[in-house]
């Protein structure tokens, strides 16, 4: 077995962070958080598997791939929060914990359907609303499970 890794998943128009309405999601870009999260990582002996895609199915495999064997998920389901049961789906069949991000908080968004994610009953927990700095949060937990299985 390989060395073990926590997924790093991004749904649609995170390819633009830092770009899109920076004034909601701020300035820093996904390669500055693919940078924190990785720091997170330094020492631990595991690895970070970062991902982004536009595409539902992109996301449906790499859950799939990580389903069963990984430290864990960080997943940033963007607009695909909503409505994109595939994923849903997939998520229930991960043996791992589970982190939803949201860099926005949602709960306080203009539109009332931004604030149900249909992710989160399926997810070990939540981060939201703590900008950018929620995946290298989320990591940091993953990590900490991660030590505690292996001294147990």
């Amino acid at each position: 077995m390989g060395q073990r890794c926590i997924h790093i998943l991004n749904g649609p128009n995170l390819n633009l962070l830092g770009v899109r309405e920076p004034e909601i999601y701020g300035r820093d870009t996904l390669v500055d958080v693919e940078a924190a999260c990785r720091r997170e990582v330094e020492g631990t002996g595991l690895n970070i598997l970062f991902r982004q895609s536009n595409a539902e199915h992109d996301l449906v495999g790499w859950l799939h791939e990580a389903r069963v064997g990984s430290a864990g998920i960080v997943i940033n389901p963007a607009a695909f929060s909503y409505a994109a049961y595939p994923i849903l789906d997939a998520l229930k069949m991960c043996e791992c914990p589970v982190v939803e991000v949201h860099i926005s908080n949602i709960h306080r968004r203009d539109a009332e359907w931004r604030s149900r994610s249909i992710m989160t009953q399926v997810v070990t927990g939540i981060v939201s609303g703590l900008g950018t700095d929620g995946y290298a949060l989320a990591v940091r937990h993953l990590v900490m499970l991660d030590q505690r299985q292996l001294a147990a």
